[in-house]
């Protein structure tokens, strides 16, 4: 921002609290979810985390990293889990230091689907998915970086155990001290393939007519409010991303039918990566996101690419409830604070994003420390 309106956005009320259903939130500046890759053995988030997240209590939300529901929702090296009482006891210690120091935090619940590798798996099982259909790319395991194989699909039969493993995460996350849970149906994971064309090519009830594809996402949603009340209950969709070689023929169609489903379970947010993930924000095919925003009767979360004046602008026109930031957490613990500072923030040390300790984790200096 420039100096002539270097102030400017301290009248923005994105710095002031908000309620976002059961939860007083400080503001309305949320850290995005972001896959660090620092758990232990069995995906046991680590104490290390507990001063990762603790030091960027000042977001108005904090969405904690992906997190699998199952051994067989995993598909990166060393992420968390949330399906046993080790998980259960890991985060709790992350949540005490997350509420010590005033903040708020929701968990977000994971199944990668085909974008996983057997290595990854449990007995070195093909990863699982809607179709038969191998992912480009290649998935990060203990070993390296290894192509992506062609999954299995699932049977019928296998999805209502893949609901269920949701439906626990959920009251897993509860008891660990979660303020609510985040469902990830974005970024060419196993709800989105599901949801999108090109992953899904089914000729039973969950594939084919946009109400087909939709199916397994709405189960989900259905049984994770079963367990735990709407209003601590949010959603991320990246409706024109292609993350993870994902594609569908009509998304405007495909996502407008979604929303328009969700308001039914009443949640608390619906959180939209706006573009490409982690790219640009115009995508060829896309459409205007906004008409989600409209058919949402909930919170709107904001996400991708922004930038404080960006933000300001976004609350200034009624574009968004509350502003999600990725990768400015990262280098930046203290990002409210440097906002309402006007400060420079700090730039990531690209090495040292995935797997390793302290480095590049919990080292970042806040403004008053530098």
């Amino acid at each position: 921002m420039t100096n002539a309106n270097t102030n400017a956005h301290l009248h923005s009320d994105l710095f002031k609290p908000m309620q976002l259903g059961a939860v007083q939130l400080q503001n309305r500046i949320v850290m995005a979810p972001l896959t660090r890759s620092r758990a232990k053995a069995g995906d046991v988030p680590t104490e290390l985390a507990a001063e990762y997240y603790a030091q960027r209590a000042g977001a108005g939300l904090i969405i904690a990293e992906a997190t699998q529901i199952s051994p067989q929702g995993k598909g990166y090296a060393w992420t968390p889990g949330i399906y046993n009482e080790s998980h259960v006891a890991g985060w709790k210690k992350i949540t005490d230091a997350v509420h010590a120091k005033g903040g708020r935090i929701f968990l977000q619940l994971w199944h990668v689907g085909r974008i996983s590798h057997p290595d990854l798996q449990p007995g070195n099982a093909l990863p699982v998915a809607p179709s038969a259909i191998k992912p480009e790319g290649n998935a990060f395991t203990e070993s390296g970086f290894k192509p992506f194989v062609e999954p299995r699909a699932l049977d019928a039969s296998e999805l209502p155990a893949i609901v269920e493993q949701y439906k626990v995460a959920a009251q897993l996350s509860l008891r660990a001290g979660f303020d609510g849970v985040e469902i990830h149906a974005a970024n060419g994971y196993l709800l989105d393939q599901f949801l999108r064309d090109k992953t899904n090519q089914r000729t039973d009830n969950y594939g084919g007519s946009i109400e087909n594809r939709a199916r397994l996402l709405l189960e989900v949603v259905e049984a994770v409010t079963s367990v735990i009340p709407g209003e601590r209950v949010g959603i991320r969709l990246s409706p024109i991303s292609p993350a993870n070689d994902i594609a569908d023929s009509d998304p405007k169609a495909l996502f407008s039918y979604v929303v328009e489903q969700l308001n039914r379970y009443k949640l608390v947010y619906l959180h939209v990566v706006e573009g490409a993930t982690g790219g640009p924000r115009e995508v060829e095919g896309g459409f205007d996101l906004q008409i989600l925003r409209d058919l949402f009767k909930g919170i709107y979360i904001a996400n991708n690419g922004y930038d404080l004046e960006m933000a300001v602008k976004a609350r200034d026109r009624n574009l968004a409830d509350l502003v999600a930031f990725g990768r400015p957490w990262i280098a930046n613990p203290d990002l409210v604070e440097r906002f309402k500072a006007g400060a420079p923030l700090a730039e990531i040390n690209q090495a040292t994003l995935y797997g390793g300790g302290a480095e590049g984790y919990t080292d970042y200096p806040t403004l008053q420390q530098s």
